[in-house]
């Protein structure tokens, strides 16, 4: 048989349209052998059987098609067709029919896994964004945000402001941790900001937030350390303590945090955190008025703060 007549000869026994239907019928399978086998949490080799299956079956379905014509009376050997009777193209026309369908489902599957795939993988760019940035940001940094003023008497925003700005200058006083200024933190004043974008913002890891709230001579103290990229509690605690142990509640929340955050601290570190400025109270009370007035930078604040 001349070369050219070989190749008539498979268009006309339609093993052209054969290779190109098993083809689209062979991507439709294992996409959908894609979807359905980690639903039910089919083992791996179970795809690779598929697609073994799929590769030994081509050949088969050419040789098939080679062989064999479909006729309205079933399968028949290729021989056994009569001579002259058109029936190859009449096949090739429900190939082609068929071929068509399945590329359409073939398309439609493959939509679906691009919308899939393209939804499935904005949470894994977030997440490996939150560990990018995470990693450039030092672990061992903090912003302590402005506590809120849980008292019943406005007045004593100037004692939640003082508690504050106190944990603060206790953590600078350690150098291994990274602590972000009392002034450049007073914007997330109120609270209900984005922990993640306020850390990104100040260029932290890690927020200390809370409230205070106090009643004669009695405080109340709740604080919580939050690692603000990932989204995880790392310590929090409740302080009920007399106003002259204000003190050691700061010395304490310091400490912890230092902990927590694995910050190594020097001897003249651990003894600058534990200090007691004052044996005075009512005398420390005074001083945090005087801070909170003297921060606000207006002519008549400025005078209370003098007083």
């Amino acid at each position: 048989m001349k070369i050219d007549n070989f190749f008539a000869e498979l268009k006309r026994r339609n093993v052209y349209k054969v290779a190109a239907a098993y083809a689209v019928v062979s991507w439709l399978l294992i996409q959908a052998a894609s979807i359905f086998f980690p639903a039910f949490n089919a083992p791996q080799w179970a795809m690779q059987i598929v697609i073994l299956i799929v590769v030994v079956g081509f050949p088969i379905a050419l040789i098939f098609s080679w062989a064999f014509e479909i006729t309205p009376e079933g399968i028949v050997r290729e021989s056994e067709v009569e001579t002259g009777k058109s029936i190859t193209h009449h096949t090739g026309r429900k190939i082609v029919g068929l071929t068509i369908v399945l590329a359409v489902i073939a398309a439609g599957l493959f939509v679906f896994q691009f919308i899939r795939a393209r939804s499935t993988s904005a949470p894994r760019q977030d997440a490996s964004a939150a560990r990018t940035e995470a990693a450039t940001i030092s672990n061992k940094s903090i912003a302590v945000l402005p506590l809120a003023n849980l008292s019943r008497d406005p007045d004593n925003e100037y004692f939640a402001a003082g508690i504050q700005d106190e944990i603060i200058t206790r953590l600078a006083q350690i150098s291994d941790l990274k602590v972000i200024s009392c002034s450049s933190t007073q914007r997330y004043k109120g609270g209900g900001q984005n922990l993640r974008q306020v850390a990104t913002e100040l260029g932290v890891t890690n927020i200390l937030e809370g409230s205070i709230q106090k009643a004669n001579n009695a405080v109340h103290v709740n604080v919580q350390l939050v690692n603000a990229l990932t989204d995880s509690h790392l310590w929090a605690n409740i302080y009920d303590r007399k106003l002259t142990d204000v003190f050691a509640v700061e010395s304490e929340i310091a400490k912890t945090i230092a902990d927590s955050l694995q910050a190594k601290l020097s001897g003249s570190e651990k003894t600058a955190i534990s200090k007691k400025p004052t044996e005075n109270p009512e005398a420390h009370q005074r001083y945090l008025k005087g801070r909170f007035f003297w921060n606000k930078r207006t002519g008549s604040d400025l005078k209370k703060s003098i007083d």
